[in-house]
């Protein structure tokens, strides 16, 4: 944790495809960017800032969003999505998150991940599976 500071950035692009699409991935039926593919765009963006500098054992795991989805993109457009570490507290990452495509600011917002120690997160899981 101690190589997280306030100021690192991370960035991903995605082409928009029609497996992208609001009626292909479930959040509505016009023929654009869905929310969930831009959500999802902007947490990886948020890995790229932050999760190759993390201690060997330990990733990130997203606990908080909240953004605008703020323009529509076609198919075909390509969508750029930024995150920067605004905050680290403890095992907490606070991140602004970034989206736009070749011509417009399509969303924007936060997002806060929580770091945790693989193996531990994973006994939890089991345990929990178990009781069903």
């Amino acid at each position: 944790m101690d190589k997280l500071k306030p100021g690192l950035k991370g960035s991903v692009e995605l082409t928009v495809g029609e497996e992208h699409t609001a009626p292909s991935v479930g959040s509505g039926a016009i023929h654009v960017l869905g929310t969930p593919v831009m959500i999802n765009l902007m947490e990886a963006a948020a890995l790229a800032a932050a999760e190759h500098l993390l201690a060997d054992g330990h990733q990130s795991l997203g606990i908080h969003l909240d953004v605008t989805h703020v323009a529509a993109t076609p198919v075909g457009m390509k969508v750029t999505a930024t995150a920067e570490v605004t905050a680290v507290d403890g095992n907490r990452i606070e991140f602004r998150v970034e989206a736009h495509d070749e011509v417009d600011l399509i969303g924007e917002g936060k997002h806060e991940r929580i770091v945790v120690n693989v193996e531990r997160f994973d006994k939890r899981v089991r345990r929990k599976a178990a009781k069903t």
